[in-house]
């Protein structure tokens, strides 16, 4: 018999941990397999199908036969489409020359920390995080820093407590707003502290604004690099048609920033994925010519679905959580009831209703809900879980 193959593992990759939601989501699958009417609380995308007219320019696309390779970083016409983009919704300038597009903004973000992050180098975190930004960090070779933050601050970092994390090893910090996991959204005032310490000390920042598009009550969204010039400097920005255009499956992303290290990840990209897919491209640029209507009834009706959530939650004393100002999720504070893991285990298996626990974004005894289901579902399924707390407390 032949001894056992010795796999010699980049040691990087060995220590990239699994998502601790598979349990979670491997058994919901199961349970549906089964028959159960499972309500799922853990999507991380819109329910919406893609705009027709999305699609169109996408059918249209292929009957031209474009579907050949575009340039690694994405076509002329999306990356001129972006550059628009950021003048009009975010008062950015940018060249073509300054933007880069990439299979996703998960794609997007794991280019940049690979340019940007060395061996030895610090990532600040704010926790809670989205949980592929650690795994990430720890496959270009990095450290990530965690910025602890609580419910009295929302979820959101403070001047003082970004100050007290900087090392002279601190080279990147992420930021997420409206933040996956907690929906939180950082204002302008808010900003302006943070952009000032990253100026100071020289922190380049990647400013994820995938859920730009998906913000409640209020009308204006504050782009980090708006803030002036020394910060539009230090930062990249990553946002995507993903969330927005409800286009999960379509993997488009981008980000714009220093024309330096916008060429350092076509070198990358050059020879890794190479273009992100022609048709998706040609969707995406019918996407960011859509009218703003399109997206505008898309929020409204997240909007609806956010309160109705919020609302079947406020009688129940043993659960609390902090009114999301954006994206799609509530999280929420289930520690009264036991470990986070736990009792999401013990509700799918007692009620079937799928939550994300908060371990995986570094975030023990929350969960986190999606309300990117209809109406009908998030009434019924917070229904049971009420009532499951009301049968645990008998």
């Amino acid at each position: 018999m032949a001894d056992v193959l010795d796999l010699k593992i980049n040691s990087r990759i060995k220590t990239i941990e699994a998502s601790s939601t598979l349990a979670i989501t491997a058994r919901a699958k199961q349970l549906k397999a089964e028959g159960c009417d499972v309500v799922n609380f853990a999507a991380g995308e819109p329910d919406f199908d893609t705009p027709d007219s999305i699609k169109k320019a996408a059918i249209q696309s292929l009957e031209d036969g474009l579907t050949k390779y575009t340039p690694s970083i994405g076509t002329v016409q999306l990356r001129d489409a972006i550059v628009e983009k950021f003048k009009k919704d975010n008062g950015l300038e940018y060249t073509q020359s300054q933007i880069a597009v990439s299979c996703g903004a998960k794609h997007t973000i794991f280019n940049l920390i690979q340019v940007l992050v060395d061996q030895g180098d610090e990532v600040l975190i704010p926790a809670p995080y989205w949980v592929s930004y650690p795994e990430m960090v720890k496959i270009a070779g990095g450290t990530s820093t965690i910025i602890p933050t609580t419910v009295e601050t929302g979820f959101k970092i403070t001047a003082d407590s970004l100050s007290k994390s900087i090392t002279k090893n601190t080279k990147v910090l992420i930021l997420n707003s409206p933040s996956n996991p907690t929906g939180m959204l950082y204002s302008k005032e808010e900003l302006e502290p943070i952009a000032e310490i990253c100026v100071k000390n020289n922190i380049f920042v990647i400013s994820d604004e995938i859920y730009e598009k998906l913000i409640y009550d209020t009308d204006t969204y504050t782009s980090l690099a708006s803030l002036g010039k020394d910060i539009f400097d230090l930062t990249i920005t990553v946002n995507g048609v993903s969330k927005a255009y409800s286009m999960t499956g379509w993997r488009i992303g981008y980000c714009a920033g220093n024309e330096e290290i916008i060429g350092y990840v076509k070198k990358l990209q050059d020879h890794s994925t190479s273009n992100p897919a022609s048709v998706s491209q040609a969707a995406a640029l019918a996407a960011l010519n859509e009218p703003n209507e399109t997206v505008l009834a898309m929020r409204d009706k997240f909007k609806v679905r956010r309160d109705l959530m919020m609302s079947a939650f406020d009688s129940v004393g043993e659960v609390s959580y902090i009114k999301p100002q954006g994206a799609f999720y509530m999280f929420v504070d289930f520690s009264k009831l036991g470990q986070s893991l736990e009792v999401a285990k013990e509700i799918l298996n007692d009620v079937n209703v799928a939550m994300i626990p908060g371990e995986g974004f570094g975030a023990p005894g929350f969960m986190r809900l999606s309300f990117a289901t209809s109406n009908e579902r998030i009434k019924e399924g917070t229904d049971r879980i009420t009532q499951w707390i009301k049968n645990r407390n008998k």
